[in-house]
């Protein structure tokens, strides 16, 4: 008769509350053991493979309802938690299940794979060397500790380890593709593009390696290429995330070639599928600017003048994706008192805290506003690896944020990098974004998106003049050297020769534009629509005013 994972558990706590933990850890592993014939766990777990998560919920629930203490099932809830994007309750649910049964593996891998997809590298990192000290050579662990070191810059150590893992593993398409994303971000090219060609040569049919190359924005597929992703789109038993990866490189692939409207097409249908999945809702982004422009007043920062942390160390980047905020990271990179980082989460994690907390940001007092700029900087430190004074937080979203940023760091700087309405924004459009940016997967809805950050920005040009410097990328393109001397004079900079040669700096680069800002500045990217133009009225409509006025913006200037 099998064993009872009830009646193990039980006497794993007698044995756990006696002192007798190594008895009571064999046991909680056993009871797990015991679980795989539940009847209810298989009809859980048949829920979850076939991606029935209302089933599973309701199944898994009632289980812990009527037992709390099944580990098995806590670890398949945390499953569900993660496939639903809700990592803080499966971070919740995984620690409990330690707690429950502490020498429980795979629970302590799940751990770690949440707290890196909550950008919470470091207690990642410390989760898996545990696992990689009881189990060394396991290519899952360290695949995914090449992963966290890229996150927080530690490139040298990442690529080091991704060639472990490819050692002992070369017919991993997908690890594959993780190298060459860490080669492409240190600027080694070339071997960046054979990774990937070594993942396409084991699966043809992975869509984001294509991407990938796409991606690269200087990589020019011919037609044995183009051939080949036509023939994977038109093979059977193809994902939907394999075949938008197809469709975004194929439009790439296209446009290269002057064909404008295949590639628009095909541009279309990655976006449709891409909406699909990550529908948005361009009325929460209208009410997060009604609320900002309603909180942030001349009166609100006057009462609060003094408060916030004092630190000047931080150069905010933002504005809309795909506008030349990388090249003006790169520009101040270049800077010898400037430390590049990348897109940092921090502040959009400290804005969704607020938010969802009891008080609202108008009852903070002072030590409460000033510790939130200190916990920024704390939270962005494992980002820095010079002593450079200043450092650069380019996540582009942050403009949504301003008035937050002012707050808590009064002494920080801010760059608005705006392009073109049409430019930015059909950029955007053909830009396959690998998480966020939900909002660029609609003609309609990207120019609203780009209209309304417009407005905010305006706003604040009103309630704190001079607090945003704003460079307008055109501008930058046509007169170089006096946009670049305008933006140090703005960052309080002395003026250095090595920002106007930025592209000589060598440096890791984690976005889209890696590539192209390795180069001297061109005017290639100018006017990238103008192709198009037959196909973009729905976004004309929607950037209404804000597209005539360009660069100035309606009732104001820019």
């Amino acid at each position: 008769m099998p064993a009872d994972p009830r009646e193990l558990r039980a006497e794993a706590r007698r044995l756990r509350a006696a002192g007798e933990d190594d008895k009571a850890g064999r046991l909680e592993l056993a009871a797990i053991d015991a679980s795989v014939g539940d009847p209810v766990l298989i009809e859980a777990g048949a829920a979850l493979y076939s991606g029935d998560l209302r089933t599973a919920e309701q199944v898994l629930r009632a289980r812990l309802r009527e037992d709390p203490f099944d580990v098995a099932a806590i670890r398949m809830m945390a499953e569900l938690a993660g496939r639903l994007a809700r990592y803080r309750d499966a971070e919740a649910l995984l620690r409990r299940a330690l707690e429950l049964a502490p020498g429980f593996r795979p629970a302590r891998s799940n751990l770690a794979t949440v707290l890196h997809r909550q950008n919470r590298s470091a207690e990642a990192l410390a989760v898996l060397d545990t696992l990689l000290a009881d189990d060394p050579d396991n290519p899952t662990h360290e695949n995914l500790k090449a992963a966290a070191l890229g996150r927080i810059g530690e490139f040298d150590e990442a690529i080091e380890l991704y060639e472990s893992v490819l050692a002992k593993a070369p017919d991993q398409p997908k690890i594959w593709m993780s190298y060459g994303h860490v080669l492409k971000t240190v600027g080694r090219q070339p071997d960046s593009i054979a990774a990937y060609r070594r993942a396409i040569a084991i699966r043809p049919g992975l869509g984001e390696v294509w991407w990938s190359l796409a991606n690269l924005k200087t990589y020019k597929f011919d037609d044995a290429d183009i051939a080949a992703m036509q023939a994977a789109l038109d093979g059977k038993g193809l994902s939907d995330e394999d075949r938008l990866h197809l469709h975004f490189a194929l439009g790439k692939a296209l446009e290269d070639r002057g064909e404008a409207e295949p590639a628009f097409r095909h541009y279309a249908q990655g976006n449709a599928i891409r909406r699909e999945q990550v529908p948005y809702d361009p009325a929460e982004t209208a009410e997060q600017v009604a609320r900002a422009k309603a909180m942030f007043t001349p009166e609100f920062f006057a009462a609060r003048a003094g408060w916030g942390c004092p630190a000047p160390d931080p150069i905010f980047i933002l504005g809309m994706p795909r506008a030349g905020s990388t090249l003006i990271e790169q520009i101040l990179a270049s800077h010898s008192q400037v430390e590049g980082t990348m897109e940092l989460p921090d502040i959009p994690a400290l804005a969704a805290r607020i938010g969802s907390g009891t008080k609202p940001l108008a009852d903070y007092t002072a030590d409460d506003i000033r510790a939130l700029g200190e916990e920024y900087l704390e939270r962005t430190r494992i980002q820095r690896k010079t002593d450079r004074p200043f450092f650069i937080d380019k996540l582009p979203n942050n403009w949504a944020h301003v008035g937050l940023i002012k707050l808590i760091l009064p002494n920080a700087k801010i760059v608005d990098a705006r392009r073109h309405p049409l430019a930015s924004c059909f950029s955007n459009f053909k830009q396959h974004f690998a998480r966020g940016q939900s909002f660029t997967y609609g003609l309609a809805d990207v120019g609203r998106y780009y209209a309304l950050y417009v407005e905010l920005m305006a706003h604040f040009d009103r309630v704190i003049p001079g607090a945003v410097h704003r460079v307008i990328y055109e501008r930058l393109v046509d007169d170089t050297e006096t946009e670049i001397r305008a933006l140090l004079e703005a960052m309080r900079l002395p003026f250095e020769p090595a920002c106007l040669r930025f592209w000589e700096t060598e440096r890791a680069v984690r976005t889209a534009s890696s590539e192209q800002v390795r180069r001297p500045i061109n005017r290639e990217g100018l006017e990238p629509w103008k192709p198009f133009d037959p196909w973009l009225d729905p976004l004309k409509a929607a950037l209404g005013d804000v597209l005539t006025c360009y660069p100035d913006v309606p009732g104001s200037v820019a």
